[in-house]
C-alpha cells in the first residue's frame, strides 16, 4: 500500500507539470476520438419490408429500395450459425478484444512466404466494420478496420456483433443477411435450418461473388462439408451427424418466398410510418394457417366467378374480443394477370355496402324505442320526393315485421323504417360505431344512405359488427353497463391491444337487447345452396349474417358474426363494372360460411334479460297490445320499447248479429248491433297484404243505407302520392310515357271513377290501375267510388 501511496503522488506532481498536461490531454482526445470513432448507426441500407404472422412465421416480402433482399436484424443468432460463423472465420471471437494478435501475425507470415494476398486476419468484428464502411480493401484501411474494431468490442456485446453481421453478410447475388438467404436458398427461417443448410451459409459470405448455390458447387461442396468435419473434430457435433450433413445435396436454385398476404405487406409499406413502426419488420396478427385456407377459398370460388366476368374477391376474419385480423386476402391473387386489377386491396377500397348497413338501422331504432322486434313495417310502392325505392323481387308484402324484412333484406320497408328515423340522425350514428367514410353531409346521401347509396371499406365494416358483437359478449363483464371503448377499429398489428380506458357508464350507442335481438334477425336469413337446411344438423353453427348487392351489380356483399369472430366477404370488380348474377347472396355468402366452416364453433349471444322487460304484444300488428287486440302475447322486448306505441291496427266496430255486415246508429237499432274487434290494415297495406295471408279478415261491407264515418279508411291512392313529383321519360320508340296510376279499395267489385284536372277520364273495377299521358305541369287526381267516397290528391309532371 506503501507503494501505491508514493507511485500515485509521483503520478499527481507529473500531472502538473507541462509534459504532464499534455499527456493527460492528449489521452483525452485519444479517448474522446476513441468514443466518437463509430457511428451510432453502423448501417443504413434500406432494409425489405417484413410481415409475420402471431406465431412469427413469414407471410411476405419485398425487397428493399435499393434491389436488394435485406431482411432487417432479429434480436437472436440461431445457435447453430453462430457455431458455424464463429468456427469458420473466428475461432477464437469469445477470446480476443476486436482484434486477433494470433490470426494479424498468421496472415502476415503467410502473406508474405506466398508473395500474394491469402489471409486477411480479419475477426468478425474486422468484417462487420469493412461491412458498414464499404471503403476499398487496403493495408491502411486494415489499420482503420483494426481501430474500429476495438471500438465495437468495447460498445457492443459479443451476441450484438453477431447480429450485426449475420444481418449484414453478403450471401451471394442480391441476397443479404442470414434471415433472407435462409429464405431464398432453403425456403425456411433459418432457426430450423439443418447443420449442412447452416455451414453452407456460414461459408458464404467469405467469397459471395466467387462461391454461390447457382456456380462453382464443387467448391462450394468442399467449403461446406470441411466446416462439418471442423465443427466434429471441436465436439460441436458428432461425427456421425457430420457424415449424414455431407450427404445433404445443396440447393439448385432461389426459393420465391412466401406471398401469402401480398395485399396487407403493400397496406404495411405505406402506413408504417404514420404507425410509428421503428423497423420494417412487423408481426401481424395473422394465422398463416388460416390464411392460407382463406386464400385457397378465394382462389377456388374465382375460377367460376371469372367465367361471369367476375375478377375480384376478398375476405376478412376479425377476433371479436381483440378486434385483430386473423386472416386478410385483399384480393385474388393472380400476378400474371394486370388486367384484372387484383394488386388492388379491396379491404380498403371504398365501395357502396348495398344492405349491409340494414341491420344497423334495425339496432338504433329498438334502441331509441321508435318500434318492437317484430313490428309491422309498411311494404307499399313508395314514393318520397322523386326517390322510389324498390324491393329486389319488384314484389310488395303490404305490411311485414320489421325483423323479417331485415331477414329478407326488403328495401322499401328499410326506406320507411329510415324515413322515421331520419337519415339526419343515421349519419352521425354510423360514424359513432364505427362508419368514418361518410365525408359529405347527411343531405348528400338522404334516404339511399341504407340501400347502398353511400361508400364504406370492407375493413370498417367488419370493425364495426366485430365492435357490436364485443358489446354485446361484455355485457356480463361490465355488470349490465357499456364501455364506448369497445367500439374501435380493427387491427393486423399483433402488440395492437385495445384496452378499455373510460369507466363503465349505462347508456350505449346500441342496447344491449337491442344487439341481440339484432343478431337473432339477421340469423333467420335463409342460407345458400346447401346451408339452407342448416338447422338440420346438431354440428352447424348459428351464424348472424347479411347480404348486400349494390345498385348495377357491382358490389357483392356478405358479412357475418358469431360470439366470437366476424367474417366479411366482397366480390365484384375493382374497376366497378357490374355483371349478371353478381349479387351478395350468389356470390359472397358462399365463400362466407365455407370461411366459418374452418372457425372453432362459439355457441350464441347470452341474452342480456336485464335490459329485456316481459311485455304483452299484439301478435298481428307486433306492437304494444293495445285494447283493441283481440289477444295478446306476453313476451321479452328491450326496455326502451315501452316508449313504442299501441297498436294502431285493431280497432272496434260494430256489426250485425250475424256479424257479416257493417252499421252504424244510423241504419241499426242499437240492440240489433254486436261490438266486434278487428285488425285493419289501411287499403293500400291490405291490397298486397291480403294474397300473401289467407287468414287476413277483410272488414265485412256496411250494410244497405250504412256509410262509413272516414273515407281514408275505404279508399287509399297507392301511387303517386300526394304532391308527388313524377319525371316520365321516354320509351325506346322515342315517345313519350304514360303515368301508371294505382289505388286500393276495401270493398272488393267496387267501381271507381276517375278524373283529372276535374276531366272524366276513365273507370276501374276490382284492379285499380290506370295509365294516362299527362302533360307537364301541376295536376290532381280524384277518385270517386259508387257509394259517392271521394278522394283528391295534387301531383306534378317534371320537365325534366
Amino acid at each position: 500500500m506503501a507503494w501505491i501511496k508514493i507511485h500515485f503522488r509521483y503520478f499527481i506532481a507529473f500531472c502538473k507539470t507541462p509534459k504532464g498536461k499534455i499527456a493527460i490531454g492528449s489521452i483525452a482526445v485519444l479517448g474522446l476520438l476513441f468514443y466518437i470513432a463509430l457511428p451510432k448507426h453502423l448501417f443504413l441500407s434500406p432494409t425489405s419490408y417484413v410481415i409475420e404472422d402471431k406465431m412469427g412465421n413469414l407471410l411476405g416480402a419485398s425487397i428493399a429500395t435499393d434491389g436488394q433482399w435485406r431482411f432487417p436484424a432479429r434480436d437472436v443468432v440461431p445457435e447453430k450459425f453462430a457455431k458455424c460463423i464463429v468456427a469458420f472465420e473466428d475461432k477464437r471471437f469469445y477470446l480476443h478484444p476486436g482484434v486477433d494478435p494470433i490470426a494479424m501475425m498468421r496472415a502476415v507470415f503467410q502473406n508474405i512466404s506466398g508473395k500474394r494476398v491469402i489471409s486477411g486476419g480479419s475477426t468478425l468484428n474486422m468484417q462487420v466494420i469493412r461491412m458498414s464502411r464499404n471503403k476499398p480493401r487496403t493495408v491502411w484501411q486494415k489499420f482503420i478496420e483494426a481501430f474500429l474494431a476495438l471500438r465495437l468490442e468495447a460498445g457492443y456485446s459479443k451476441a450484438a456483433i453477431l447480429r450485426l453481421y449475420s444481418a449484414n453478410a453478403p450471401f451471394g447475388s442480391n441476397v443479404v443477411g442470414l434471415d433472407a438467404a435462409a429464405w431464398r436458398y432453403f425456403g425456411r427461417p433459418s432457426e430450423r435450418l439443418s447443420w449442412a443448410e447452416t455451414a453452407m451459409l456460414a461459408v458464404l459470405p467469405n467469397a459471395p461473388s466467387l462461391i454461390h448455390p447457382g456456380r462453382n458447387r464443387t467448391l462450394l461442396l468442399a467449403k461446406r462439408n470441411a466446416l462439418l468435419d471442423k465443427l466434429a473434430s471441436k465436439g460441436t457435433i458428432d461425427s456421425g451427424t457430420a457424415e449424414l450433413a455431407k450427404l445433404e445435396p445443396l440447393p439448385n436454385k432461389p426459393h420465391p418466398l412466401p406471398r401469402l398476404a401480398p395485399h396487407l405487406l403493400e397496406r404495411f409499406k405505406k402506413e408504417y410510418e404514420q404507425l410509428g413502426i421503428a423497423q420494417t419488420r412487423v408481426r401481424t396478427s395473422l394465422n398463416i394457417q388460416l390464411q392460407q385456407q382463406v386464400s385457397d377459398i378465394i382462389d377456388r370460388y374465382h375460377r367460376n366467378l371469372s367465367a361471369n366476368g367476375i375478377h375480384n374477391a376478398a375476405a376478412l376474419v376479425l377476433d371479436v374480443e381483440t378486434g385483430h385480423a386473423l386472416a386478410y386476402v385483399g384480393n385474388v391473387h393472380t400476378p400474371r394477370s394486370d388486367e384484372s386489377e387484383n394488386q388492388v386491396d379491396m379491404i380498403t377500397s371504398l365501395r357502396s355496402p348495398g344492405s349491409t348497413l340494414k341491420p344497423l338501422l334495425y339496432a338504433a331504432m329498438l334502441t331509441d324505442g321508435l318500434m318492437l322486434p317484430h313490428t309491422l313495417i309498411p311494404d307499399i310502392p313508395t314514393q318520397i320526393g322523386g326517390y322510389m325505392p324498390q324491393n329486389y323481387d319488384l314484389g310488395y308484402d303490404g305490411a311485414i315485421p320489421a325483423s323479417r324484412a331485415l331477414s329478407r333484406s326488403l328495401n322499401i320497408p328499410a326506406v320507411k323504417m329510415l324515413q322515421q328515423y331520419k337519415y339526419q340522425r343515421f349519419h352521425p350514428y354510423l360514424k359513432r360505431v364505427g362508419i368514418h367514410t361518410l365525408n359529405k353531409p347527411a343531405d348528400f346521401y338522404g334516404l339511399s344512405m341504407i340501400l347502398g347509396g353511400c361508400e364504406v371499406t370492407p375493413w370498417e365494416l367488419a370493425g364495426t359488427y366485430a365492435s357490436m358483437a364485443r358489446t354485446l359478449n361484455h355485457y356480463g363483464r361490465y355488470n349490465a353497463n357499456y364501455n364506448a371503448e369497445d367500439y374501435h377499429a380493427p387491427s393486423y398489428l399483433e402488440n395492437d391491444v385495445q384496452t378499455p380506458k373510460k369507466a363503465p357508464e349505462r347508456a350505449s350507442v346500441i342496447d344491449h337487447a337491442s344487439l341481440y335481438f339484432t343478431f337473432q334477425a339477421m340469423n333467420e336469413v335463409m342460407r345458400p345452396g346447401e346451408e339452407a337446411l342448416w338447422e338440420q344438423f346438431a354440428s352447424s353453427k348459428k351464424v348472424a349474417w347479411k347480404t348486400g348487392t349494390s345498385f348495377g351489380f357491382r358490389d357483392g356483399w356478405a358479412v357475418g358474426l358469431t360470439p366470437t369472430h366476424v367474417v366479411c366477404v366482397w366480390v365484384g370488380n375493382a374497376d366497378g363494372e357490374g355483371r349478371p348474377g353478381l349479387t351478395g347472396i350468389q356470390t359472397a355468402a358462399p365463400i362466407l360460411f365455407d370461411i366459418f366452416d374452418l372457425l372453432p364453433s362459439s355457441g350464441w349471444f347470452t341474452a342480456p334479460l336485464d335490459r329485456m322487460v316481459q311485455t304483452a304484444v299484439c301478435p298481428e300488428s307486433g306492437y304494444l297490445a293495445g285494447p283493441d287486440c283481440l289477444h295478446a302475447d306476453t313476451v321479452y322486448i328491450p326496455v326502451p320499447g315501452h316508449r313504442t306505441a299501441a297498436c294502431p291496427y285493431h280497432q272496434t266496430i260494430h256489426t250485425n248479429l250475424e256479424g257479416t255486415l257493417q252499421v252504424t246508429a244510423d241504419c241499426t237499432a242499437p240492440d240489433r248491433m254486436v261490438l266486434a274487434k278487428w285488425f285493419v290494415l289501411p287499403p293500400a297495406m291490405e291490397y298486397y297484404y291480403k294474397p300473401r295471408h289467407s287468414n287476413y279478415r277483410e272488414l265485412p261491407p256496411f250494410a244497405a243505407g250504412c256509410y262509413p264515418s272516414s273515407e281514408g279508411r275505404v279508399m287509399e291512392m297507392i301511387y303517386p302520392k300526394d304532391n308527388a313529383k313524377i319525371y316520365i321519360p321516354l320509351e325506346i320508340g322515342g315517345q313519350r310515357g304514360q303515368v301508371i296510376f294505382n289505388a286500393a279499395h276495401r270493398k272488393g267489385g267496387t267501381r271507381i271513377y276517375w278524373h283529372l284536372d276535374d276531366t272524366f277520364v276513365g273507370e276501374t273495377q276490382t284492379f285499380h290501375q290506370l295509365a294516362l299521358d299527362i302533360p307537364t305541369g301541376n295536376h290532381r287526381i280524384t277518385l270517386v267510388d259508387d257509394q259517392g267516397i271521394r278522394i283528391s290528391q295534387r301531383f306534378e309532371i317534371l320537365q325534366k
